[in-house]
C-alpha cells in the first residue's frame, strides 16, 4: 500500500512497569502463583468535575458485571481501596523524569495524580491514578525527528485471570505497579516507523535499568488514522514484531469501512430505527443448531431489516472484515455470542427457502440487508439493536473506538474512545514539586545511551556491530556483560542470548525464567569441560519443562557427559568405515552429512569443533 497516498498517520503510547516497588504503597512490584482471600464488588460510573458521564464507563456499566478479586500474601488495604494512598513513590518520579530528559523534554513545575475512571473491574476503586510529568520532547531515527508529547507516570491495574457471562476475576499483585507512558504525536507514517520507534524507546527504557522485564511488563497502544477515516486505538499490544502487522490490518479495515461509506451514500441509505421482528414461529422447524438450542432454552429469533446494505456485511474479495464483523462485536457487550446476516446465508444449517421467508417476512428488497439474533429475549433485542446502530454508524464511514489485539495480528471492538470526562482531581495525594536539586540528580545520573553501549561491546568484548545491537535488542545487555566480564568467551555468552533463547521462545518455552545465574553455572561447566556448548539448548530445555534449576542433575537426567578426544576418532573411525563408498562418491563435500551423523551421537559431549577437525581428517586420509 502506498501510505503516503492514504495519509496514514500512527502515534503510539509505551506503557512500561518499573521495578521501584509499588507507586502509593510498599508493597514489591512482583507477580505470584498463589492468592489469600477474595473481595467481590460491582463497580458504577460517576461525574466528572463538569457533570459528564464518560461513554466509554456508560458501556462498560451496560454489561452489569460482578468483580471477585483475590489478595496475594503482599496485598495490602491500598490495593483493596479501603486506605487511602500513601505519597508517590519517589524512584518513580525519577526515572519517568529520566525517560522525560533522554527524550528532551520540559518538566512540569509540579506533579498532580488524577483519577482516570475505569470501571472495567481492573481496578478496585473505579478509577485509575495518573499525572502529567513531563511534555514537548522528541526523539531521532533515521535521520527524523518524531515528537514525544507526554510523559506520565500511573498506577497498572489489577491482572485478569478469567471472565465469565457476569463476573471477572482479577488478582491484585499487578495492581499499583508504576507504569511510565510515554505518548508520540503522529508522526509516524509508515507501519515499519512505528515499529521502529517502539523498539527506540524501549532500548531508552531498558538503558534506565529501572524497568521490570519479561512478558507483559511493557505494552503498547497504537493510535491509526488514514483520509478520511478515524483514529483508532489498538489498546495493548505486547509483540514488537506485530506493530506493523496491526497497523497494516488497520489500514485495510478502514480502508474497507470507506467503501461501504461510498456504496450506502451512493444507495442513499438513511440511518433507519431498529425495527425488530420476531421470527421465531417462522424458524422453528429450522436445522441451525444456534437457532435450535436458543428456541429449546427459552429464547427467540428476532430479526432487523438494513435497508440498502446488501453487500456491505460480509469480507471483500480480498478478506477483510466489514460490517458484520463490527455488529457482531458491539452486540457481544449485551451478551450476545454472535448473530447471522443476510450475506452470509444461506449457510451454518439455514437453507435458501429460510432465507427466501425470512426476506418476505421483512419485505427485504434486492438492495436491503437484514440480521437475525437468537439469545433469550431481553439480551437479543439488546445486542440486536446494538448491531443495527452500528451498522446506521457505517453510512458515516469509519467509528472512533478502542480495539483490543489478537495474537493474529487482526484486532476486535473493545469500547468507544474515552474522553476528558473521566478525568478529575486526586485529593488523596499530594502534588509533587518538580525543583532544580531534584533535575539536576536526576541529569547527573542518566544512563548510557544503547548506540555508546553497542560500541563498547564491540571494543571490549569483541563481537561485531550486528551482534552487539542484536544483544541489545533482546534486552539482554545487563546478562551478557556479566557473564562476558566473570567467564570469558564472549562469543559463547553472545550465542546463548541470541540464538538458544529465541530458539527456546520458538519451541513455546518462557526465557524469562531462566535465572543468569543458572547460564552461569553452566557456562561454568562448559569452561571446566564438564560437557560441550552444544549441550546448552538441550539442558535449558530441560529445565523448563521440569522447572528445575540444578545444572548438575539436568547433564545426570540426559546424560550429557564430556568424552576424551580418543573417543571422537573412535566415532568417527567407526563412521567414515561405514560410509565409505558415499565418502569416495562425495569426496571432501561428505564432512556435512557425516558431521549431522557424528554429532547426534556426541552433540554435548564435546565441542563441534573437535569434531569438525577429527572428521575431516579421517575423511581425507580416506581420499589419499
Amino acid at each position: 500500500m502506498d501510505y503516503g497516498t492514504l495519509g496514514l498517520k500512527v502515534g503510539i503510547e509505551i506503557h512500561q512497569q518499573l521495578s521501584t516497588g509499588k507507586l502509593f504503597c510498599s508493597c514489591p512490584s512482583e507477580l505470584v502463583d498463589d492468592h489469600h482471600r477474595e473481595i467481590v464488588r460491582r463497580l458504577r460510573p460517576t461525574q466528572s468535575e463538569l457533570g459528564e458521564i464518560d461513554k466509554a464507563a456508560l458501556e462498560e456499566a451496560e454489561r452489569k458485571l460482578q468483580f471477585r478479586y483475590q489478595t496475594v500474601p503482599c496485598s495490602c488495604l491500598v490495593e483493596a481501596d479501603e486506605e487511602p494512598p500513601h505519597d508517590a513513590n519517589k524512584l518513580a518520579i525519577e526515572a519517568s523524569l529520566e525517560m522525560a530528559s533522554l527524550l528532551h523534554m520540559t518538566p512540569v513545575d509540579e506533579i498532580h495524580f488524577m483519577r482516570k475512571i475505569v470501571i472495567d473491574g481492573s481496578n478496585t476503586g473505579g478509577f485509575q491514578r495518573t499525572a502529567l510529568v513531563a511534555t514537548k520532547g522528541y526523539l531521532e531515527l533515521n535521520g527524523k525527528r518524531f515528537g514525544v508529547a507526554t510523559v506520565c507516570l500511573e498506577e497498572d491495574a489489577a491482572r485478569k485471570l478469567t471472565e465469565h457471562a457476569t463476573e471477572v476475576t482479577y488478582r491484585l499483585d499487578r495492581l499499583g505497579i508504576p507504569l511510565v507512558e510515554m505518548a508520540t504525536d503522529p508522526d509516524m507514517s509508515t507501519p515499519e516507523e512505528a515499529r521502529a520507534v517502539a523498539a527506540r524507546l524501549g532500548a531508552l527504557l531498558r538503558a534506565t535499568k529501572k524497568v521490570r522485564r519479561g512478558i507483559g511488563t511493557i505494552r503498547e497502544d497504537i493510535n491509526i488514522s488514514v483520509s478520511g477515516g478515524a483514529r483508532v486505538e489498538i489498546k495493548g499490544a505486547q509483540d514488537l514484531r506485530l506493530v506493523p502487522v496491526y497497523i497494516e490490518e488497520e489500514v485495510k479495515r478502514q480502508l474497507a469501512l470507506l467503501e461501504v461509506k461510498d456504496v450506502l451514500r451512493k444507495r442513499g441509505a438513511r440511518k433507519a430505527p431498529v425495527g425488530i421482528k420476531d421470527l421465531t414461529p417462522l424458524l422453528r422447524g429450522t436445522s441451525c443448531r444456534v437457532f435450535r438450542s436458543a428456541v429449546d432454552a427459552g429464547g427467540r429469533i428476532l430479526a432487523a431489516k438494513l435497508p440498502k446494505f446488501a453487500g456491505t456485511l460480509g469480507r471483500t474479495e480480498a478478506g477483510v472484515k466489514r460490517l458484520g464483523a463490527e455488529m457482531a462485536a458491539h452486540a457481544r457487550v449485551a451478551g450476545v455470542k454472535g448473530l447471522f446476516h443476510s450475506d452470509e446465508l444461506p449457510g451454518y444449517g439455514v437453507t435458501r427457502a429460510e432465507v427466501e421467508d425470512i426476506a418476505t417476512e421483512l419485505a427485504v428488497g434486492p438492495e436491503d440487508a437484514f440480521v437475525l439474533v437468537a439469545e433469550e429475549e431481553g439480551r437479543a433485542r439488546a445486542g440486536l439493536t446494538r448491531a443495527v446502530d452500528r451498522a446506521n454508524a457505517g453510512i458515516d464511514g469509519v467509528s472512533e473506538e478502542t480495539r483490543d489485539p489478537l495474537p493474529d495480528g487482526q484486532t476486535v471492538y473493545s469500547r468507544p474512545l474515552p474522553g476528558k470526562d473521566r478525568m478529575y482531581p486526586e485529593t488523596d495525594v499530594k502534588p509533587i514539586l518538580i525543583d532544580a536539586r531534584m533535575l539536576e540528580g536526576v541529569k547527573l545520573n542518566l544512563p548510557e545511551l544503547p548506540e555508546a553501549k553497542v560500541s563498547r561491546f564491540v571494543k571490549d568484548y569483541g563481537v561485531n556491530k550486528d551482534q552487539a545491537e542484536a544483544i541489545l535488542s533482546g534486552a539482554h545487555e545487563d546478562e551478557f556483560e556479566l557473564l562476558a566480564g566473570s567467564i570469558g568467551s564472549p562469543q559463547v555468552v553472545a550465542r546463548v542470548y541470541m540464538n538458544v533463547f529465541p530458539e527456546l521462545e520458538k519451541a513455546g518455552h518462557d526465557t524469562s525464567r531462566i535465572d543468569v545465574e543458572c547460564v552461569k553455572e553452566m557456562l561454568l561447566s562448559v569452561s571446566k569441560g564438564t560437557f560441550a556448548k552444544e549441550a546448552i539448548p538441550e539442558l535449558l530445555s530441560w529445565m523448563l519443562k521440569n522447572d528445575m534449576w540444578d545444572v548438575a542433575r539436568a547433564s545426570d537426567s540426559l546424560g550429557v557427559v564430556s568424552v576424551e578426544v580418543d573417543d571422537v576418532r573412535a566415532v568417527c573411525d567407526r563412521v567414515v568405515k561405514e560410509r565409505e563408498a558415499f565418502i569416495k562418491q562425495r569426496g571432501e563435500g561428505a564432512l556435512g552429512p557425516l558431521m549431522g551423523i557424528v554429532m547426534k551421537e556426541l552433540r554435548g559431549k564435546v565441542d563441534g569443533k573437535v569434531i569438525s577437525e577429527v572428521l575431516n581428517e579421517r575423511i581425507r586420509q580416506l581420499l589419499s
